[in-house]
């Protein structure tokens, strides 16, 4: 049976469930909401501030967490965010230092909320895809953004993961073919990422009017939750989202925004994300 054919793992190597994910949205949907999914890159500004970050996150109410991993050519993110990236990687940040991160959240300071690594396929390649997903499921990672890897390129990665019961998430465009949407979705777990534009990462004024049918046509055939990101940048934006029928509202660059040149207004951080999440009642 190969990777393609096979049911995601219902626990980890340990024997641990793995289904926070799935949890997030359940007790949004049950609250009537959608989730709220921020972004922050480990290492920026420093490791030890980006860990601080991530906690203000959850106290403003985040669902799930990314935690993205810096990398010298990061193809999908826009100037805001690879600033945080180059910054991070001038001091040294790597993959084996995100998964340490999530280590020390769950350890020491009790984090409970599902955090995915958000981060390119290169880096997981050079640090090996076994070792790779055996480090993160014990640390308590659960699960990978890689947007360099299309849903039909994607088995080797997938085996790794479904090993260690975690979730390896797919990125679809409005420039998607049903073919592209159909290997994702044969292939989904955890949730599927609608990009809401063609571009890369970054705040926008406004939103497209093709993410409500970019959304509609994912959630048709979906077995797994539907969130949006790329371009979110407030409120208002998160309320379109939750109109369209998505499960998830994905936002990055504006909350490095919020942080200020010196990414640490860790206050302005903590607003934004109640304010996103406060706007995703239905």
């Amino acid at each position: 049976m190969t990777a393609t054919d096979a049911a995601p793992a219902a626990v980890a190597a340990t024997g641990e469930p793995r289904n926070r994910i799935a949890a997030a949205f359940a007790h949004a949907r049950e609250e009537g909401r959608t989730a709220v999914i921020p972004f922050i890159t480990a290492g920026y500004p420093t490791l030890a501030r980006s860990e601080a970050l991530l906690l203000a996150l959850v106290r403003g109410g985040a669902d799930i967490v990314e935690i993205g991993v810096p990398f010298s050519d990061p193809l999908a993110d826009g100037a805001t965010v690879q600033r945080t990236s180059q910054a991070a990687l001038q001091q040294g940040i790597t993959l084996a230092d995100a998964v340490a991160m999530v280590g020390r959240l769950r350890q020491e300071h009790g984090v409970t909320v599902p955090i995915l690594l958000m981060g390119y396929v290169n880096p997981m390649l050079q640090y090996g895809l076994d070792q790779l997903a055996t480090d993160s499921a014990a640390a308590g990672v659960d699960g990978y953004i890689v947007p360099d890897l299309p849903a039909d390129e994607s088995d080797e990665v997938l085996a790794a993961c479904r090993r260690e019961g975690l979730d390896l998430i797919f990125l679809l465009a409005p420039t998607s073919t049903e073919a592209r949407i159909e290997a994702a979705v044969r292939r989904a777990s955890g949730f599927l990422y609608c990009v809401s534009l063609v571009g890369v990462t970054g705040a926008r004024t406004s939103l497209p009017p093709t993410v409500t049918k970019l959304v509609r046509e994912v959630t048709a055939v979906s077995p797994v939750p539907v969130a949006v990101g790329f371009g979110v940048s407030k409120p208002a934006h998160a309320r379109a989202i939750t109109r369209a029928g998505a499960d998830g509202v994905i936002v990055a660059s504006a909350l490095v925004d919020a942080l200020g040149e010196d990414g640490t207004n860790v206050e302005a951080l903590g607003r934004l994300v109640a304010s996103l999440r406060a706007a995703t009642v239905r």
